[in-house]
């Protein structure tokens, strides 16, 4: 009976082992350590130069400094954080090790938390050195947004953890020949997302569509702010309630399709 008492609850001891196995699986191969470290700092050079290219030849762009390196360092956010997520999942998927996973006392909810916070960590490996040379080559510092930095921040994590549950399920319940929407359903948003431009700039109908997606609020509230000096709380707020529902959604959907990869015995052929 006592024993069974410990497994109801979340276990700390289990989530720990978790996040130190994707720990050590990532410290013991210096290609997963590059990469991590290669993309986010290709894009912002190349971005970077752009947006100094632009700034000498548009008044605009002089005006609103930054608008679009900050752009490409939340995205960075938004998809390396869903990559992260994914990523680690997939370790499991490609070890054949998920139906081992299953069968240990490791509850769903506590794998997915383990995931999480190892997304996080992904990030950071790759953001942090993104945003110093944001600042040694282009004078671009994105900590200098202060507080609401951190309400970007949140709500574009929010996002990319609730994207990565539910493509998870999807690769879980449908094995390894769904893994393409891991790399390829976050750049299907991207568009909609607004990054680069203001909704105003989509046809009145898509703008429907895109108001209904978090990242956009985010991306709306980032020019807000480096423009107009403006903080809009009201769409942090609104970009928050609709993270909420999507977070309980994509859990619903995960342990949906976990029931149902059991039920197929897709476990058992995860790498297939």
């Amino acid at each position: 009976m006592r024993e069974a008492a410990l497994h109801r609850g979340l276990s700390m001891h289990r989530i720990g082992a978790m996040i130190l196995r994707y720990w050590y699986l990532l410290m013991s191969s210096w290609p997963r350590l590059l990469e991590l470290l290669y993309w986010p700092a290709l894009q912002v050079i190349t971005w970077g130069f752009l947006q100094l290219y632009i700034a000498q030849n548009a008044n605009f762009f002089a005006r609103a400094g930054g608008t679009l390196i900050g752009a490409v360092i939340l995205w960075d956010i938004l998809f390396r954080g869903q990559l992260g997520f994914s990523i680690s999942f997939l370790e499991e998927m490609w070890a054949r090790n998920l139906g081992n996973l299953m069968m240990s006392p490791l509850k769903p909810i506590e794998f997915l938390l383990a995931l999480m916070i190892m997304s996080l960590i992904r990030l950071a490996i790759g953001v942090i050195p993104m945003t110093l040379l944001a600042l040694f080559l282009f004078h671009f510092n994105v900590y200098s947004l202060g507080l609401p930095l951190i309400a970007f921040f949140c709500n574009l994590i929010f996002t990319s953890w609730a994207v990565g549950i539910f493509v998870s399920g999807l690769v879980l319940r449908n094995g390894l020949g769904a893994e393409s929407i891991v790399w390829t359903l976050m750049f299907a948003v991207m568009p909609l997302a607004c990054i680069y431009y203001p909704v105003s700039v989509l046809p009145g109908w898509l703008q429907y569509v895109a108001w209904s997606l978090p990242p956009t609020y985010v991306f709306e509230g980032m020019r807000a702010l480096l423009i107009e000096h403006t903080f809009r709380t009201d769409l942090m707020l609104d970009a928050l309630a609709i993270n909420a529902g999507l977070l309980v959604a994509s859990f619903w959907a995960f342990l949906a399709l976990l029931r149902s990869a059991k039920k197929h015995g897709s476990l058992l052929s995860s790498g297939e």
